[in-house]
């Protein structure tokens, strides 16, 4: 174990950045070796375009937050074994099967600052990549956790694609209802990182309180990810993103900061809001005006609010977990909480 990590164990409970983000690199490593062992087992008997694109979208940066849950869940349980991390990196297989199809559906040049699978090896290769890292996640979370562990990640796959049409049916309506957008984001985001740290929780045999505050420890994470992701898609640089902002304004996309600035705008200024959602050149061109109207009533601040209300809660069901000796994994897991608020990519 390393000298950082050794530290932090001894830290209170806010535990500082650095030390989160070093813990978090040192895991992301594991992980990747892990991830690099498990695709290397399969080489002989996958194409080898196959083999190139998965190495291209998988090893393209990403802290690999989804799987680090996995084993944080499963150490807060008592399992420390390294099967953990193998579990783990069918997460990031899932996540990374999505985003692989996600630039397609959103038209995405870019992924990381590189890019996006499908920009670089064509849209049927990247299709197929990210149908074989869903097949081999659900294999690998089989074996692992068993018949709970792989229903629990069935139920978020298919909530996932569920968000995704939701999210659809709010851009064509205009949808202001923070409720369904809510739903809409637990599809897309919050469902895997709640079943990831669900997931650890079965696999390592934890009893029904813990698995229920990790599961809902994941929801408010997930849910403080996709606000803060909605409000970089505005603010953010995209030297630091990787990607393109305004491209949820381009699609029409009814994001929180939006939708909270719309229901308090004044009559002039909510008819420029439709104005714009209503013509996709429109939508391409005025980021900059959006941006003005939103922040004017308080889209901006109003969703940063929401998000730290989640990290908030997050951080409360971890009180679970009182044990000594799982310490440095709760402060772990409230400090990546807090740090989702601060993130820039």
């Amino acid at each position: 174990m390393s000298k950082a990590i050794e530290v932090a164990k001894e830290m209170p409970r806010v535990m500082p950045k650095e030390s989160i983000l070093t813990a978090v690199k040192e895991e992301a490593a594991k992980i990747d070796s892990f991830m690099r062992a498990d695709l290397a087992r399969l080489q002989a008997d996958v194409d080898d375009l196959l083999v190139e694109v998965l190495d291209y979208g998988l090893f393209n940066g990403g802290k690999r937050i989804r799987p680090l849950l996995v084993v944080v869940a499963a150490r807060l349980c008592g399992r420390k074994e390294d099967d953990a991390y193998r579990l783990g990196a069918a997460f990031e297989y899932l996540h990374a099967a999505t985003l692989f199809h996600d630039d397609i559906i959103d038209n995405s040049a870019t992924r990381r600052g590189k890019q996006s699978v499908y920009q670089k090896f064509g849209t049927i290769a990247a299709i197929l990549a990210g149908d074989f890292l869903h097949a081999r996640a659900m294999a690998i979370v089989g074996k692992f956790s068993g018949q709970a562990g792989l229903e629990i990640f069935c139920r978020a796959t298919t909530g996932m694609v569920d968000g995704e049409f939701m999210q659809l049916r709010n851009a064509e309506r205009h949808n202001l209802s923070e409720l369904d957008y809510y739903d809409a984001i637990m599809g897309k985001t919050g469902l895997l990182i709640a079943a990831a740290c669900e997931v650890g929780a079965v696999y390592a045999g934890g009893d029904a309180p813990k698995v229920k505050a990790l599961r809902e420890y994941g929801v408010q994470l997930g849910c403080a990810y996709q606000i803060i992701d909605d409000l970089l898609d505005y603010l953010g640089d995209s030297g630091k993103t990787g990607k393109a902002v305004g491209n949820d304004l381009a699609e029409g996309k009814m994001t929180l900061p939006l939708i909270l600035a719309m229901k308090t705008a004044n009559p002039d200024d909510r008819i420029r809001l439709m104005q714009i959602l209503a013509d996709s050149d429109a939508r391409t061109q005025c980021l900059s005006e959006v941006c003005t109207i939103i922040s004017k009533y308080g889209g901006f601040a109003g969703a940063r609010e929401r998000a730290a209300a989640a990290v908030d809660k997050a951080a409360v069901v971890l009180d679970v977990f009182a044990e000594k000796s799982v310490g440095f994994e709760r402060n772990l897991l409230a400090g990546l909480a807090r740090y989702v608020l601060t993130r820039e990519k």
